[in-house]
């Protein structure tokens, strides 16, 4: 079983407006997962340093952050997102991924290989905020997991849809997986937060993970999915 979820920080402000990495952190720890998708984890203006600070990763968690690419010196992320590793699992590649639109805006790609098991292919993603925007991202995202055949592979994040079925044309062929509402964190309504699977990646369970903490830690809810087998 292996445990991958996604989280957008909101550059570690919470719903009370406060900027607490420490009480991210201890949500990330929460969740249980292996590996975990971060968005909006640099600040904004600037040279886009950390909002979550690399040392506090480091110091209060098993994770490891991707070590590239960075937008800047002192980023955690690209694009604003990163992907956190459990110690133990092999980083066998990370790259990010230009995503077209009026905004600029990236995607990551990781290809992971588990203790035990095949390799698979994970892309994190904050898509765009106009859907046009979005359809010609997916089109890119759909491209690269299709090239992941016959390895596993999925994407997770903040995919900024409101809608149930507009938008995800060009994931015809694979499984559009919504954990529940995850967004405002204090009264989520909105299912922005999202799984993409091919055939060779099943979804046991999965869920939007919803404590008292996590309803201040940030604007978004976590959320995550058990995959219990990743098939080749």
């Amino acid at each position: 079983m292996l445990r991958i979820a996604s989280y957008n920080l909101h550059k570690c402000v919470g719903s009370d407006r406060r900027r607490d990495p420490h009480r991210v952190m201890a949500v990330i720890n929460a969740l249980q997962a292996d590996v975990i998708a971060l968005q909006e984890v640099d600040l904004r203006l600037g040279a886009r340093p950390a909002a979550l600070p690399a040392r506090l990763i480091e110091e209060e968690s098993d994770f490891i952050p991707l070590p590239h690419p960075r937008t800047g010196p002192n980023s955690l992320g690209w694009h604003g997102q990163t992907m956190l590793v459990r110690r133990g699992l092999r980083v066998l590649e990370a790259r990010g991924l230009d995503l077209p639109g009026l905004e600029p805006r990236g995607a990551l790609v990781a290809r992971v290989a588990p203790v035990s098991g095949t390799p698979f292919t994970l892309i994190g993603a904050h898509l765009g905020l106009r859907r046009m925007d979005r359809r010609a991202q997916w089109l890119r995202i759909a491209e690269v997991l299709a090239e992941a055949a016959p390895h596993p592979a999925l994407a997770i994040g903040d995919f900024n849809e409101w809608r149930a079925r507009h938008g995800f044309e060009a994931l015809t062929g694979f499984h559009i997986h919504t954990p529940g509402p995850s967004y405002p964190a204090r009264r989520p309504f909105g299912k922005l937060d999202r799984l993409v699977t091919c055939g060779r990646a099943r979804v046991q369970r999965m869920g939007v993970f919803d404590s008292a903490l996590a309803r201040r830690a940030s604007d978004h809810l976590p959320i995550w999915a058990d995959l219990d087998g990743l098939l080749i």
